[in-house]
Formats: C-alpha cells, structure tokens, sequence
C-alpha cells in the first residue's frame, strides 16, 4: 500500500473512481440487494463493519487490485463497482468483476463500465490477459461479455451452491489484441 487510491475514469454516462469516506450507507445498500448478491454468487452476509473496513481497504493502492465504484455522471449516485484484482503483473493478467444495483440493470451501464476498467487494464496496467467468471443463471452478462469481446474458455461444473442447487460457472477471457481489434 502506498497511499489513496486516485484513479478516475470518465465515461459517457458514468464514472470510474474511488470509494469516499460518505458512501457507506450506499456502497452497504449494494450489498444487502438480493438480486445482485445472487447474480455475483455472493453467500456472505455483511455488517455496516465489515463493509466500512472493507472500503478503508480499498481506498488505498494495492500492487494485486483496483477497485473503483460507479458513479452517474448527472447526479454522482453510486450505483455498483468493478474490479480488477489478482493481478500479476509477471504474467500480465488480472481477473476483473463487477455489480451493479439491480435497479440499473439492462440500461448499459455495465456494459460502459467494463469498457472503461478493461481500457485501464489493457492500456495503462499494460495487461495482456483479464478473464472472469459468470454463472450459467445469468444469461444476460454472459451475452454482455461477449458483446465486449470475451471468449468462453471453459466451465467449473457444480462451482456454487446457491438456493438449494449447483450451478456451473463459465470461464472467459479477454486478450488485448482482441481487445484493440475492438477498440
């Protein structure tokens, strides 16, 4: 850790940027929204503790992490983050996620979001590889990320146990000379 984490993304209808001090009613909203725990897999039940030491946390800089909210452009209303994390930097990889208010769903917001953190991760982390994963219950980021580019690369059968079932996970990446082809 070096010091605060500063990154700012601008984007059309968005911005990438840190946490601040004044949003943990809204970041622990995100958090208690049972659509978005479901769709991200998310088991964990949080305590305004735990997230408020989790946003100490990623407010500084990390060698292995970016995390950055989503913030509107008109009204500045936090409405989910992404992330890049395990980066490793020897192998010019990093896995990347993200959630979004189940509010703000289906109006591409997301899809802008991944944009600007695959940009920073191609471009400015100089990366080569970002993969991810999604639950085969959630079709509809699975078609996202392979609007953005993202290949299926495989499957962890039976990954999650969630509402009384296993459910697959599908593996996908994202190389940089994809990417640029895109771009």
């Amino acid at each position: 850790m070096e010091g605060m984490l500063e990154t700012r993304l601008p984007g059309d209808r968005i911005l990438l940027r840190p946490v601040r001090e004044n949003e943990l009613d809204a970041y622990f909203g995100l958090l208690e929204e049972p659509e978005a725990m479901r769709l991200t897999g998310t088991q964990e039940r949080f305590t305004k503790e735990n997230a408020a030491a989790w946003l100490q946390k990623i407010s500084r800089v990390h060698e292995d992490r970016v995390d950055l909210m989503i913030a509107l452009n008109e009204t500045d209303e936090l409405i989910g983050e992404v992330v890049l994390n395990e980066i490793d930097r020897a192998n010019r990889c990093a896995n990347i996620r993200i959630m979004i208010s189940a509010r703000h769903n289906d109006q591409g917001y997301g899809s802008e979001a991944m944009r600007l953190m695959l940009r920073h991760g191609f471009e400015d982390l100089k990366l080569h590889r970002i993969e991810l994963g999604v639950y085969a219950f959630n079709p509809r980021a699975v078609h996202v990320y392979e609007k953005l580019g993202f290949c299926r690369e495989g499957v962890k059968r039976d990954a999650l146990f969630l509402e009384g079932r296993f459910h697959d996970m599908i593996l996908m990446a994202l190389l940089e000379e994809e990417f640029r082809a895109r771009s």
